[in-house]
């Protein structure tokens, strides 16, 4: 693995990290979730447990988030976009052979969705995890404290667990409540989806997963007892083995 940066289309770097060499015949993109990072224990996961598939990872940092240099107002959708489509790119020049996929985690998912309908992928097979179906929702009833905050400021200080806390402006909160996935979702033709999720997830609602599978009918595993993280016992090493039989 090797650290690389890649240069946004908004000029900030995108914190990447990487194995590709050029010659493999696919490289997995790994988007991470909310108030996470690259170095998550799932990106970590997938980086060290695929690579002998003959696959390479390029796992990178949302803006505001991990290593990135950016703070919160550079935080959008658009932005998120925008970075997902950089990063694919550098491995289409890197690997201009190999088959691009995507491994996305919670709001990682989220924007893989949004995308898989906006933009124009190069990659046609996605495995999401946890996918954060209903992320508007997530963002409806803030605190008082918070509501207070945003309109004072015009952003807010947002900690609900996250490896650092996060500036949340009106412009990501606005971005949310324009793009919600069960509407904004447009299956392309020739892409793969599954989805796995657990079904005592406390952050995104198994059911929420169950109806936006349903509703676009994607396979939709459930793993027994799992949380948001899917970190229960032998969850992890469940999802790391739907992901590489997907994959292959």
């Amino acid at each position: 693995m090797y650290k690389k940066t890649v240069k946004s289309k908004h000029g900030y770097d995108i914190p990447c990290i990487t194995n590709v060499s050029g010659n493999e015949k696919k490289v997995i993109i790994i988007s991470h979730g909310f108030g996470s990072s690259k170095k998550s224990p799932t990106a970590q996961m997938i980086m060290n447990g695929i690579d002998n598939h003959e696959a390479g990872t390029l796992a990178y940092d949302f803006p505001a988030h991990g290593e990135s240099p950016v703070d919160g107002k550079y935080l959008t959708l658009e932005n998120c976009l925008d970075d997902l489509f950089s990063v694919e790119h550098f491995v289409h020049k890197k690997a201009p052979q190999a088959e691009i996929m995507y491994f996305s985690s919670s709001f990682g998912a989220y924007i893989n969705l949004l995308y898989l309908s906006k933009r124009d992928p190069l990659g046609k097979r996605s495995f999401l995890r946890s996918a954060a179906v209903n992320m508007p929702e997530l963002f409806l009833y803030p605190k008082k404290e918070e509501k207070e905050q945003l309109y004072s400021l015009g952003y807010l200080m947002l900690d609900r667990g996250y490896e650092h806390p996060l500036m949340i402006t009106k412009e990501f909160l606005d971005g949310l409540m324009k793009n919600d996935i069960f509407h904004s979702f447009t299956p392309v033709s020739g892409v793969s989806i599954a989805m796995v999720h657990g079904d005592m997830d406390e952050c995104i609602s198994f059911n929420k997963a169950k109806e936006f599978a349903d509703q676009y009918k994607i396979s939709l595993t459930v793993i027994k007892g799992g949380d948001h993280r899917l970190m229960t016992p032998g969850s992890p090493e469940k999802v790391l083995r739907l992901a590489e039989d997907f994959f292959r």
